[in-house]
């Protein structure tokens, strides 16, 4: 791929309106051969679209003119911080090193909505990052236009050589009514390379310095339990240049102005949930260390803060820093947080990332001292990523952790276990595409004390064939279609066959912007070594789960979703089915003001429940859930959401049974209990935006949750949730960014 000099300086400031003035673009790089992404054909994009490039001292400027005459039809919808709505849009993604490990997406609708997001693992988007740049948009009768100036501050970097810096640039165009999508260079985050082969981009090296400081006041009002609380803090971020960033927060306040969904699990397994926190998101992509297993990572965010080890409350956080650099070609990253009191934790992690030519190299150490627990975790991970040709990369992941905690009657006041994954993916010709993927988790292996792993005690394989059909017939309603095959074997390190599993899917992109996903999977029979808390393995017969869902953009004042699931499950295998089904439509009673209901259904006729012991239940359960609310963007500094979640859930007893050492499920008297529960979440929320990100946050939140020892219908579960009131409260915060 032919690398791009932009290197001339620029005759004018760049003035960011959205109107491309030819005499502030001179000896801009420009660039018109965008080609489809989506569908992944290569081929010229049906609209043309021009775009520029220009380094300047004020930041990296990029502009777009996206012709769209008035036979096709614009998306005027306003969208919210972060949207993910199918609208008009363009995306600039850059990797300010060039070395294919992070990179940066920055989004612009044509309503001047924004997005921006942390790109890692080649294809892997975290939209929790918010990041201060400056956008403009502009139309007329054939086209729209957008300008971008993104600060060099934004991101940390290497040291250029020489007075030139080579990035990396990726650039595209979607049309909301048909969802295709033109990019240039001919790269897709569907392919297992995507930062990679981004293209490269020689510009000026320029350097810009930061001092932000973000204190914030909050005042929290409970109405239930009476009485108020008043709290005030600070973050801090000092960015001298590209190669030192320092984040730091004082008291930080993490009061409810996101709500989170409302999740009832009785599964032995966790539930992952992402952060929005804003010290957390700053520079956060270095400290990336992710394998395939379920959103495992070494640093998992949600821990600090999380409840207390006493478990009273969350654990109070007085401080915490974040330190991001680079010396030469190697990056490093130094964290640490402290919760206050005895019950308080201790966190501690570092990072070390060296790039090459066509290989990177990282480690990350990380420790947690919990006084409470007399426990000391250390986790130490070393991540390789390899791209020995264009066509096959190969991602290696090596984990070791060391428990120190004195257990009574335990031989050794330490446990020590490692693990590994190793994927290799191989784009052949055609669309055709292959992965291999292998993964080992030791039974002792334990970095949930700062990280998030599903499970251990795991040994995993699997091959996946793949192949991509863009060049379908233009009077077909589907504009592309990938279809994929899988096969999979999973074991625990006691030699129990976990599942064998076949796996066939295909995700299909419609011609009027709506997109297809139908997947099923047939399983053997197996062992679920989690169900009884360690009171041994139950055998489970074979069993199959199958689904298809479709979403359709906004056409008019409507748009939905809908998903349907069939599965048999439980000690029944296939001899029973259960369903679920959900179905959500989206109103706009204008662009700016849109409203939706949503319900969701399904039934579980042999739902296994752990008891005690080595007792489990079999249940006919049933979960229903109720999601209502509306998003009003009151002009672009302005919005209003409502939140409405009601979950029920009923569950009548079938049959006890015990586990005998063999595995086998045998018959039992002893006494289960049917029960039901109903779960509430309420929000409204107003924001208003002072000044790039410094906020206004007014908050009324409302919750509740009732569990009973008895069966209850389940729509009479979800009106009674509407009464539940253990929680009512109101949160007035004020926050506002200095830059210095």
């Amino acid at each position: 791929m032919a690398v791009l000099s932009a290197l001339s300086a620029p005759a004018y400031a760049i003035e960011v309106d959205g109107r491309i003035d030819p005499a502030e673009w001179q000896g801009a790089q420009h660039i018109t051969d965008f080609r489809k992404v989506q569908p992944l054909s290569g081929e010229p994009g049906s609209q043309p679209t021009e775009a520029w490039i220009l380094a300047t001292p004020d930041g990296l400027a990029i502009a777009f003119r996206n012709v769209q005459p008035a036979g096709v039809p614009r998306t005027r919808q306003m969208v919210q911080r972060d949207f993910e709505q199918q609208v008009d849009r363009v995306n600039l993604m850059v990797d300010f090193d060039g070395s294919g490990r992070t990179g940066y997406n920055f989004t612009v609708s044509s309503t001047d909505g924004i997005a921006d997001a942390v790109i890692t693992n080649e294809s892997q988007f975290n939209d929790d990052w918010d990041g201060n740049w400056r956008h403009a948009v502009s139309e007329d009768a054939d086209s729209w236009s957008v300008e971008m100036l993104i600060p060099w501050y934004i991101a940390p970097m290497h040291r250029a050589e020489g007075g030139t810096r080579t990035m990396k640039v990726y650039l595209d165009r979607v049309i909301g009514s048909t969802g295709e999508r033109a990019g240039w260079p001919v790269a897709s985050f569907e392919r297992p390379r995507f930062l990679s082969d981004f293209a490269p981009v020689v510009v000026p090296q320029y350097s810009q310095s930061l001092l932000a400081i973000t204190p914030y006041v909050s005042g929290l009002y409970d109405n239930v339990h009476g009485g108020s609380d008043f709290d005030g803090g600070a973050d801090f971020l000092w960015k001298p240049n590209g190669q030192f960033q320092l984040t730091a927060t004082i008291n930080p306040d993490f009061g409810q102005v996101e709500s989170d969904d409302l999740v009832v699990s009785f599964d032995a397994t966790e539930t992952f949930i992402s952060d929005k926190r804003p010290f957390f998101t700053e520079n956060q992509g270095l400290f990336e260390f992710t394998t395939p297993s379920d959103f495992s990572q070494l640093l998992y965010t949600r821990r600090i803060g999380a409840p207390a080890d006493d478990g009273n409350g969350s654990g109070d956080i007085t401080a915490a820093v974040k330190v991001n650099g680079s010396v030469g070609e190697t990056k490093y990253g130094v964290f640490a947080a402290d919760e206050a009191d005895e019950v308080g934790r201790s966190f501690r992690a570092l990072r070390l990332v060296r790039d090459f030519s066509t290989q990177n190299l990282g480690m990350m150490l990380t420790q947690v001292e919990r006084p409470y627990l007399d426990r000391e975790a250390t986790v130490f991970g070393v991540d390789h990523n390899w791209r020995p040709t264009e066509r096959v990369s190969v991602e290696t992941r090596l984990i070791g952790s060391q428990i120190d905690q004195v257990v009574e009657g335990a031989a050794d006041d330490s446990v020590r276990d490692y693990g590994g994954t190793m994927w290799v993916n191989y784009e052949m010709d055609h669309g055709w595409r292959q992965q291999w993927l292998v993964m080992h988790f030791g039974n002792e292996l334990q970095i949930n004390d700062m990280g998030y792993l599903s499970r251990n005690s795991t040994n995993y394989g699997n091959w996946q064939v793949m192949r991509r059909f863009t060049d379908l017939p233009a009077e077909s309603r589907y504009a592309s279609k990938d279809w994929r095959a899988r096969i999979t074997g999973s074991y625990n390190n006691h030699g129990d066959r976990l599942q064998q599993q076949l796996r066939i899917s295909r995700q299909s992109g419609l011609r009027n912007g709506s997109s297809e996903y139908a997947q099923i999977n047939i399983n053997s029979a197996g062992v679920d070594d989690m169900l009884t808390r360690g009171n041994g393995v139950v055998k489970l017969p074979p069993n199959f789960n199958a689904n298809f869902s479709y979403e359709r953009p906004r056409k008019g004042n409507w748009s939905y979703e809908i998903e349907a699931l069939a599965f048999s499950s439980g000690l029944a295998g296939n001899s029973k089915i259960g369903y679920s089904v959900e179905f959500q439509p989206t109103y706009f009673i204008s662009d700016a003001f849109s409203v939706y209901a949503g319900v969701y259904a399904d039934r579980t006729p042999d739902w296994l429940l752990w008891q005690h012991d080595n007792l489990i239940g079999s249940f006919d359960g049933g979960e229903w859930h109720f999601n209502a609310g509306l998003d009003w963007n009151i002009g672009n500094k302005q919005e209003l959401r409502v939140k409405l979640q009601a979950l029920a859930i009923d569950a009548q007893a079938r049959q006890a049974w015990r586990v005998d050492s063999a595995g086998n499920a045998v018959a039992s008297d002893d006494p289960i209990e049917d029960f039901s529960l109903s779960n509430l979440g309420f929000q409204i929320r107003y924001r208003y935006e002072l000044a790039p990100l410094s906020y206004l946050y007014v908050v009324y939140g409302r919750g509740g949750f009732n569990q009973n020892e008895f069966s209850e219908n389940g729509g009479r579960l979800v009106r009674d949730s509407f009464d539940l009131r253990d929680d009512e409260q109101l949160l007035v915060k004020l926050s506002y960014r200095f830059e210095l």
